[in-house]
């Protein structure tokens, strides 16, 4: 009499089951047994914990570190592999997939880049204050002035408090200089007026000829650049007066046979804060977008010293 199952042949013949055999194949032993039925009930179920316990991913890794219970066999019994697999290939865990892989770079890469251009501020920011603190200390603009607009109308350092000013010294009959330094100055203040968000920069031009340069000239000659720029002039007193104030160089050259000559002057824009401080300054080397915004970061940095 024949107890259990009978000898087959075998299921895959690729691989035979014993201590040997591989994770994920279940190895059951075929041939003569003479067991109790209660013996045979507890090993089923053990097998069929082990089946339960597949279906969880996070045991998979462990489950091959387990041992395959095997039922007991008489001697010169075969076991063969039964053909039902713990899990398959695509049910292994997986790492984290492409669409994932390339968020993660992408945040990293933003983190990094985020810190890169708060650094970058925060030197920018540094280097502001330090020169604004530099030019303070020159004390360029001190004092008062007294001068005529090119309508004949008294003007004073005062009547520019509250306002941003780009300011620049020449005079009318300059050939080249003082045309491309005052058109650069005229485009600077268009491309802030083109922001609506900020407040009007009123652009001044003085002479440094006032023996030539009157009112009328003036009047003449600013025409040609900006409805707002406002020219100024006065006495030779005055005139220097406002010039050493400034800092600025001027000098006259020789007079030819048709009595004209040029004025030799030092070349800069300044910029006044609405506290009527000197706030910065551009050579011929800056052009009107880098003045331009220049003045719009000393806009953003404000604060009144005189309230």
């Amino acid at each position: 009499m024949r107890t259990g199952v009978e000898r087959g042949n075998a299921l895959d013949p690729r691989a035979a089951a014993g201590p040997g055999a591989p994770c994920g194949w279940l190895a059951l032993p075929l041939g003569r047994y003479s067991l109790t039925r209660n013996n045979v009930a507890d090993r089923l179920r053990s097998i069929r914990s082990m089946l339960l316990l597949a279906r969880t991913p996070k045991a998979w890794p462990r489950l091959c570190q387990l041992g395959v219970p095997a039922l007991p066999r008489s001697p010169g019994s075969k076991a063969l592999p039964v053909t039902r697999q713990l899990w398959s290939r695509q049910g292994q865990p997986q790492g984290p997939g492409l669409r994932a892989r390339l968020m993660i770079t992408a945040l990293i890469g933003a983190g990094l880049g985020g810190a890169w251009l708060a650094m970058k501020a925060e030197k920018e920011r540094g280097q502001h204050q330090r020169r604004t603190a530099a030019l303070r200390q020159a004390a360029v603009g001190q004092g008062d002035f007294s001068l005529l607009d090119h309508r004949g109308q008294a003007r004073c350092k005062a009547d520019f408090r509250g306002q941003w000013v780009l300011l620049y010294f020449g005079f009318t009959h300059c050939p080249d200089i003082c045309p491309d330094e005052l058109e650069k100055l005229v485009r600077a203040v268009r491309l802030l007026e083109a922001d609506p968000g900020l407040p009007p920069v009123q652009p001044v031009f003085i002479t440094v000829d006032p023996e030539r340069d009157d009112v009328a000239a003036m009047a003449r000659y600013v025409q040609d650049f900006h409805p707002r720029l406002l020219g100024l002039t006065g006495s030779l007193e005055q005139v220097a007066q406002v010039s050493r104030s400034y800092r600025v160089y001027y000098s006259a050259g020789p007079k030819d046979e048709d009595q004209d000559y040029i004025v030799d002057h030092s070349v800069a824009i300044y910029l006044l804060s609405p506290d009527g401080l000197f706030t910065d300054y551009y050579g011929r080397a800056q052009s009107a977008e880098q003045v331009a915004a220049s003045v719009r970061r000393h806009m953003a940095a404000f604060r009144s010293v005189l309230q």
